[in-house]
């Protein structure tokens, strides 16, 4: 049977974003220079996990189809389990994850409000590299497919959309500005005059 980019393509419900290289492109292991996020799935977004499972299944008949009625020998399946990869990460702790990649660059928008005559959301454009980031929350646009390289085979995911929901505490050791400086006093009363700055 063939699958159509409809049956293959999800829309995530809030995930939580983890090397997030999407505002430029980065060198993958075979060369080839790639926009990615790893994408943290909470384990009690079943409805999310039901419709990956699907997808998935279907590629997997597919893929048996193409390979004389069974699966090859050690092919890939995208979904894993953070607790049992990554159980020194807390950040994966709770939460299955994939990787999504794409030689094009993704569209990255805000949500701002329903348009009051389709009353369909509307979205603005995210220009600005440090709205989203690797710990942010978002809602994404991705389409699974079959793959074949280098006799690797398996089931990947494609980078397409991405939509910040909120924001979150930085992966990867950076924190925030805000935070570090909260409890910090500040005089003002130093920067009120700039052009004495260096009198």
């Amino acid at each position: 049977m063939a699958i159509d980019n409809q049956t293959t393509k999800l829309v995530t419900g809030k995930v939580r974003l983890s090397y997030a290289n999407v505002w430029e492109p980065q060198e993958n292991d075979s060369g080839d220079l790639k926009y990615s996020t790893s994408i943290l799935i909470p384990k009690d977004d079943k409805e999310t996990l039901r419709k990956i499972k699907a997808i998935v299944d279907l590629l997997k008949e597919q893929a048996k189809a193409k390979y004389n009625g069974k699966l090859p020998a050690k092919f890939h399946t995208p979904l894993r389990d953070g607790d049992e990869e990554r159980p020194d990460d807390e950040a994966y702790a709770n939460h299955y994850f994939f990787n999504a990649s794409s030689k094009n660059k993704p569209g990255i928008a805000k949500p701002i409000g329903k348009d009051p005559s389709t009353g369909k959301t509307k979205f603005a454009e995210i220009t600005d590299t440090t709205e989203v980031y690797s710990g942010c929350y978002s809602k994404v646009s991705v389409n699974f497919y079959l793959f074949d390289t280098k006799g690797n085979k398996g089931i990947a995911a494609g980078l397409n959309n991405i939509v910040k929901v909120q924001d979150g505490d930085f992966l990867g050791g950076r924190s925030s500005l805000n935070d570090d400086f909260a409890d910090e006093d500040f005089d003002t009363d130093d920067f009120e005059d700039d052009d004495d700055f260096m009198n």
